[in-house]
């Protein structure tokens, strides 16, 4: 193995890293107000029958995601200052433009209920019992996948 191949690997292994931490802290601390977390998958099922304007719920969306960002921007930046990363600000704004949009849209929720129905787990979409909330849990999984996109964008390109 060369070292450069070595120097990508350590680059992506704490890029991920930064990801997945950053994604926990902007998500569930920093990023998200109450108002954001409560509207941002709006309208409903029941709103959009009941001729709610189906653009209800994107400007919650966007400032979670603007927000969310922002963390996610300073914690990559602080550790490329500190690291010696093999990373270009092209896959940098390339693997953050990939999680803004999945972002954006897995939060908006009918994304992640239609998977789940379309997949054999419309139970699962409606489970919150018991701790668990199936919805949430696979909004996070579709989440950390598209964070490894963006880790190996930020890596590679």
């Amino acid at each position: 193995m060369t070292l450069n191949e070595v120097a990508t690997l350590a680059t992506f292994g704490a890029v991920w890293t930064v990801l997945a931490v950053g994604h926990n802290l902007a998500d569930h601390v920093f990023g998200q107000s109450d108002h954001q977390a409560a509207n941002k998958g709006a309208p409903s099922a029941t709103d959009v029958a009941d001729d709610v304007n189906p653009r209800k719920g994107w400007a919650a969306c966007l400032s979670h995601v603007a927000q969310y960002h922002l963390v996610m921007a300073v914690m990559v930046g602080l550790v490329w200052a500190v690291l010696p990363l093999q990373m270009s600000w092209a896959g940098l704004v390339a693997g953050l433009a990939v999680s803004v949009v999945t972002h954006a849209f897995f939060d908006r929720r009918w994304p992640v209920r239609w998977l789940l129905q379309h997949t054999g787990s419309p139970a699962f979409a409606e489970l919150r019992a018991a701790g668990m909330n199936g919805m949430y849990l696979t909004d996070q999984a579709l989440h950390q996948t598209a964070l490894l996109v963006s880790a190996l964008l930020i890596t590679v390109v």
